[in-house]
């Protein structure tokens, strides 16, 4: 599933392309997570921009000599993908596609189906609930060492599962995850971890997601960027997707198990505890 780094890749190579540009006409696929796509049209682009794993469009347009605001939700799920094209497509994958007034199309492509669509006013996320109750961004100034500890330890849950939640923070999935707990040398079975070692992980995390962003992402099978190339962040991964293989730091075989529905892969040496 496309993570922070890759949604994040995908709206700088989207902001120069669409900005300032008119949708036309939106078309979707007969589903209701993709149906909202036509309600964009006629709705000039102002920006584009990111929360967590969301691409949010900002769109205008006059009506009636009033200034109507809209948001324009992209969610990739776990396949899709965003391309600008010259023509129609036919490939049966194609969930929207929306015609802009250079002629260009906008496509949204998902094989399988989990991603969404979603027209609202700005800022209204109520039908959006993970969205609506996502924490704070990992970059901002405003997320401190103090209310990450404080957030971490509101539950008992597994540091992976609160992680992964979206609630802690925002923009993390499976590989970041296991990546920035390996480099923090915290087990993902931990439930509690004290203050200094929340802001070794807080570190931690935001290294791991700045080197992903720099690389364009991670690319194993579908993820693509706008101009149709993949990330090169797979390349550097340290512990996701690596179990069975020695550990980078201290060169332990790497494990693997299943921590709250999703695979997890670990150093039973480095990350003890």
């Amino acid at each position: 599933m496309p993570e922070l780094p890759e949604v994040e890749s995908i709206r700088c190579q989207l902001e120069p392309l669409i900005t300032g540009k008119t949708i036309i006409k939106g078309h979707s696929f007969p589903s209701k997570k993709f149906s909202q796509a036509k309600l964009a049209s006629g709705f000039h682009v102002q920006t584009v921009k990111r929360r967590g794993k969301y691409l949010l469009v900002g769109l205008e347009k006059k009506l009636d000599g009033k200034i109507k605001l809209k948001e324009l939700i992209i969610h990739l799920g776990m396949t899709g993908s965003v391309s600008i094209v010259n023509e129609k497509s036919d490939d049966p994958y194609v969930r929207a596609q929306w015609q802009l007034n250079d002629g260009q199309i906008l496509l949204f492509r998902d094989i399988r189906r989990f991603g969404r669509i979603a027209v609202v006013n700005p800022n209204d996320y109520k039908s959006l609930p993970t969205l609506n109750h996502i924490g704070p961004e990992p970059f901002d100034p405003k997320l401190t060492v103090t209310s990450f500890h404080r957030s971490l330890s509101s539950s008992r849950s597994y540091i992976k599962t609160k992680l992964l939640s979206q609630r802690i923070i925002a923009g993390l999935g499976n590989i970041y995850v296991d990546e920035s707990l390996w480099r923090s040398h915290i087990n993902p079975l931990a439930r509690r971890i004290g203050k200094e070692r929340s802001g070794v992980l807080l570190v931690s995390i935001r290294e791991v997601l700045a080197e992903a962003i720099e690389n364009g992402g991670t690319t194993f099978r579908d993820y693509r960027t706008p101009d149709g190339l993949t990330g090169k962040n797979q390349h550097n991964l340290d512990c996701y997707g690596r179990a069975g293989r020695a550990c980078n730091n201290c060169s332990s075989i790497l494990k693997n198990r299943i921590v709250g529905q999703r695979s997890t892969t670990w150093c039973p040496q480095c990350q003890i505890s």
